[in-house]
């Protein structure tokens, strides 16, 4: 039976990731295996007859044996403060090591979190299964910068996913300078795509370039007429003057060529918008893409004055690694 996918994973980045600056902070204990790896953005891996000084490896954090009581905990800090819609915790290989229950709690700390920081609690006590996924949507509003996993009494966590949305902060960005309005710093997201059956088109905002093929947003080989899109809502409403789309490690798969759309959109549903965008006016006629390359495009945009959603079309199909939309904030 396939375990079903909840739409936070898709719909929000993963608030954990190192790359955004997530870290391990403190843990009571990791005797078996190193915390840090419970961030790792690939997923575990089971690999058998490995051992090394501290006995069998394990892809996650794992801790020892408890014999006098209490429980295990690590706080996370995550890469960027952000409104947290929902949590992945995985056993993935875990299966007479696994912990029994685990506990979730979160707070919003400028330093470490010490003994007088006040915790929320967004997940309580609730029993684990071993090698499985367990997904928890999360209503909570508020915006959190560090996270405290307990587990009940020890035992191992393959992977910890934090999907969720971030809240970026433009009043320290200097507006007289050109930003990345599609900067998952600044908390832009893709909200709808017509199709990403080999890559999450939230791959397309992420930081730095792309480390493969599958860090990036690839559709399903097109067998029929038209073309492929996604909706990015960018992180601040700005008038964008350049777009660099990049194709990195897609070779045979590459969209043969892209364009741009753009509106100032109000209030309203994802469906709303989705129904909307096809009259969007065009950003960037199509332009020919090239293989495993940033492509960058000044001369070609459209100057369309103040923007915040941006669709991006491939034709027909194929693989993008990342967008950048450059552009002044719109005061």
């Amino acid at each position: 039976m396939t375990e079903q996918i909840p739409d936070f994973i898709n719909q929000w980045i993963d608030l954990a990731q190192p790359r955004l600056g997530a870290e391990i902070v403190s843990c009571s204990d990791d005797s078996f295996a190193e915390c840090s790896r419970m961030l790792k953005p690939e997923a575990p891996v089971f690999i058998e007859g490995k051992f090394d000084d501290f006995g069998k490896w394990m892809d996650g954090w794992e801790t020892r044996r408890r014999r006098n009581g209490g429980y295990d905990h690590a706080i996370v800090k995550l890469g960027l403060p952000g409104e947290i819609k929902g949590i992945d915790i995985a056993t993935t290989h875990f299966t007479g090591n696994y912990p029994p229950a685990a506990s979730l709690e979160a707070c919003n700390s400028v330093g470490v979190p010490g003994d007088s920081t006040e915790w929320t609690t967004l997940i309580e006590s609730t029993s684990l299964r071993g090698d499985s996924h367990h997904y928890f949507s999360i209503d909570n509003a508020d915006c959190f910068t560090h996270l405290r996993l307990n587990i009940y009494p020890d035992g191992g966590i393959a992977r910890l996913r934090v999907h969720g949305r971030v809240v970026g902060d433009a009043a320290t960005l200097d507006k007289s300078k050109s930003h990345n309005l599609a900067a998952v710093e600044l908390g832009a997201r893709a909200i709808a795509w017509n199709d990403a059956h080999f890559g999450a088109a939230a791959n397309l905002l992420n930081p730095g370039r792309g480390i493969n093929m599958g860090d990036g947003w690839e559709t399903r080989r097109r067998r029929e007429p038209g073309n492929d899109w996604c909706i990015i809502e960018l992180g601040q409403v700005g008038e964008i003057a350049e777009a660099l789309i990049d194709t990195a490690h897609f070779k045979g798969n590459y969209p043969d060529r892209c364009s741009l759309q753009a509106a100032l959109v109000g209030a309203g549903t994802v469906d709303s918008i989705i129904t909307q965008c096809q009259f969007w006016e065009e950003l960037l006629p199509p332009q020919k893409l090239e293989m495993d390359s940033e492509h960058s495009f000044k001369d070609e945009i459209r100057q369309l004055g103040p923007v915040s959603h941006v669709r991006i079309n491939i034709f027909p199909d194929g693989g993008l690694s990342r967008v950048r939309l450059i552009g002044k904030i719109n005061d």
